[in-house]
């Protein structure tokens, strides 16, 4: 093999799904075992057990928006369809929405950062190109 093949071959052996996965359960998205957040959002400079950075990523707005997009793509027709088959008063429909709307975002909320820090890692992206 050439020398191009071999570090082609070493580039590409970050498997996005299994990253996507450890990242969604908030763990390293190489190792799988040391934490990637604390303090609820913000994500340690390396990872406790195998020493990955991650000081450089770039998750910005990426995960509030993934946040708001499914947030909205479950309560919407959930709330359409418990009003039409329902029709519960509105102050009751509005509490209900309400704590569930934001119960739902609180927990994907971290959960979509640890996949957006884990795709970048999985995708060499943002500074994560070095060599493991």
């Amino acid at each position: 093999m050439t020398d191009q093949a071999v570090e082609t071959q070493h580039i590409s052996d970050r498997p996005t799904w299994p990253a996507l996965a450890k990242g969604f359960r908030r763990k390293c998205p190489r190792c799988g075992k040391g934490p990637l957040l604390f303090n609820y959002l913000k994500v340690h400079d390396t990872c406790g057990d195998c020493g990955q950075e991650f000081f450089h990523h770039r998750a910005d707005d990426g995960p509030a928006y993934l946040t708001i997009l499914l947030v909205g793509h479950l309560m919407a027709p959930a709330l359409h369809v418990t009003f039409v088959q329902w029709r519960p008063e509105p102050l009751t429909l509005f509490l209900i929405f309400a704590v569930g709307c934001l119960a739902l975002s609180l927990y994907l909320l971290p959960r979509l950062k640890g996949a957006v820090v884990a795709y970048q890692w999985a995708r060499r992206m943002h500074g994560f190109g070095q060599a493991d």
